[in-house]
């Protein structure tokens, strides 16, 4: 039952994040920051592809998926339309991961150490929902904040 729960929720919040991205008007904008805001909406965008595609894709699902956890704070122009396409294919991973997920495992330990102290898988993946919900926020903050003028 927590699969499907975690799936749909993780669905609907990656649904939320190609939405904020299609909505900036100014394509510029997904990439700029100022004063105190330190990440572009973009480099959130390719964090959250990123982590779900590390922890999910490629430790649950066994994609073969590496990261580069660096380029995602370091790219820059990457075209809206790929973003979204990113953020759609992440979606694809993460379903079929999850769906195809033992729910036995649940409560046993997530193979990577992540944090201080070992976790379970359970934990880890609650865990990813809401870092993704977070940035999701921040991402939907940036856009009214910054792309309103245009």
């Amino acid at each position: 039952m927590i699969l499907q729960s975690l799936e749909s929720i993780f669905s609907r919040d990656l649904l939320k994040l190609s939405r904020e991205i299609e909505l900036y008007k100014d394509v510029n904008v997904i990439w700029h920051y100022e004063k105190n805001i330190s990440n572009s909406a973009g480099n959130l965008c390719l964090h959250l592809v990123g982590n779900l595609n590390t922890y999910i894709g490629a430790e649950i699902g066994k994609t073969g998926y590496i990261r580069n956890r660096d380029a995602e704070f370091s790219s820059k122009g990457v075209e809206q339309s790929v973003l979204i396409q990113m953020v759609s294919e992440t979606m694809k991973t993460v379903k079929e991961s999850l769906l195809n997920f033992n729910p036995a495992l649940l409560h046993t330990e997530y193979p990577l150490l992540v944090f201080d102290t070992k976790t379970s898988y359970e934990f880890f993946l609650i865990h990813l929902a809401t870092h993704l919900n977070y940035h999701l926020g921040q991402i939907n903050y940036h856009r009214r904040l910054l792309d309103v003028w245009k």
